[in-house]
C-alpha cells in the first residue's frame, strides 16, 4: 500500500506509547483516524492533538477483549469514515508471575487483550479491508513472540500466538490484497512495563528494575511508528524492531537450545529470589 492518503487506518491501544506515535505518523500520511483504548482520558488527549494538526479523526472508548464491543467498533468506524483500510493492533498488558502464582483470571485477561483483542480485531475488519480492495494489518508481538524468558508465561504465550496467527492469515490473504505485518519490538520506553499486574509482592523489584532498563536503554515509541508505516507501505511480513529483537531472531535460529538457556539464566538472574 504505496499510497497511504485518504486511507482510513484503524488503531487499537491509541492512547499511550506506540499506539499514539503510530497514529501521529499516520496522521502526517494523511490518514483518516478511527483511535481505540481503554483509556478514556488519554484517548481524547490524542484526538485533539490529531485534530490540531488538521487530521480528521473519531476516538472511541474500546475494550478489545470484549467481542462485542470490537463487533460494534468496527460497525462505528464504516459508519464515520465510510470504510477501514489499515488495521493496527497494538494494545497490550502484561504481568509479572510464574505461571504457577497466576490466576485463572490472569491469563484470561492477558489473553483476551493480546491474543483474542487481535483476533476479534481482524475477524470484524477484515470484509471491510477486502471491500477496499486494498488493505493492510498490523500485528504487535515482541521479541517474546521469539524467545521465552521466564516469569512471562502469559505474556509470551500470546505474542507466540500473534506471530503464528498473522504468518497464517497473511499467507491466506495472499491473493485479496490484504497484507499482514507481525511486528516484535525489543525494549521500548512505553508504560507497558509499569502498568504490568503483579501478582505477588516479590515481583516488584523485578518490575522496577525492567522499568529502569528500558527507561535507560529502550527506543523510543517513534521510532518504531515509522517502521510500522514502512511496513505497511511495503508490505513486509515481518518487522524486527531493535538490536536485541534482531540478535534474539538471530541466534534463536542458530542456536536455539543454547538461547533458551541463556535467555533463563539472564531473566532469573534479575528475578526476586
Amino acid at each position: 500500500m504505496r499510497e497511504l492518503d485518504g486511507k482510513v487506518a484503524v488503531l487499537t491501544g491509541a492512547g499511550h506509547g506506540i499506539g499514539r506515535e503510530t497514529a501521529l505518523a499516520l496522521a502526517a500520511k494523511r490518514c483518516r483516524l478511527a483511535i481505540c483504548d481503554v483509556n478514556e482520558a488519554a484517548l481524547e488527549a490524542v484526538r485533539r492533538e490529531i485534530e490540531l494538526g488538521g487530521a480528521t479523526v473519531t476516538a472511541h472508548c474500546v475494550d478489545v477483549s470484549d467481542k462485542a464491543q470490537v463487533e460494534a467498533f468496527a460497525d462505528e468506524v464504516v459508519r464515520a469514515h465510510g470504510a477501514a483500510n489499515i488495521l493496527i493492533n497494538n494494545a497490550g498488558v502484561t504481568v509479572y508471575a510464574s505461571f504457577e502464582e497466576h490466576g485463572v483470571e490472569d491469563l484470561e485477561w492477558i489473553l483476551g487483550v493480546n491474543l483474542w483483542g487481535v483476533i476479534y480485531g481482524c475477524k470484524f475488519f477484515l470484509p471491510h479491508l477486502k471491500a477496499g480492495g486494498e488493505g493492510h494489518i498490523v500485528n504487535l508481538s515482541s521479541v517474546f513472540g521469539i524467545i521465552a524468558p521466564p516469569l512471562q508465561t502469559s505474556y509470551v504465550a500470546s505474542k507466540f500466538a500473534v506471530r503464528g496467527f498473522s504468518e497464517s492469515l497473511r499467507a491466506e490473504l495472499a491473493d485479496d490484497h490484504v497484507g499482514v505485518t507481525s511486528v516484535h519490538p525489543g525494549a521500548i520506553k512505553t508504560n507497558i512495563i509499569q502498568n504490568a499486574r503483579l501478582v505477588t509482592d516479590t515481583h516488584q523489584e523485578l518490575r522496577n528494575t525492567t522499568q529502569e532498563l528500558f527507561d535507560r536503554l529502550g527506543t523510543t515509541p517513534d521510532v518504531v511508528a515509522a517502521r510500522i508505516v514502512k511496513a505497511i507501505e511495503y508490505n513486509s511480513p515481518r518487522v524486527l524492531i531493535t538490536k536485541e529483537a534482531r540478535v534474539a531472531d538471530a541466534l534463536k535460529r542458530l542456536m536455539p537450545a543454547t538461547t533458551d538457556g541463556i535467555v533463563a539464566r539472564v531473566f532469573k538472574r534479575i528475578s526476586p529470589r
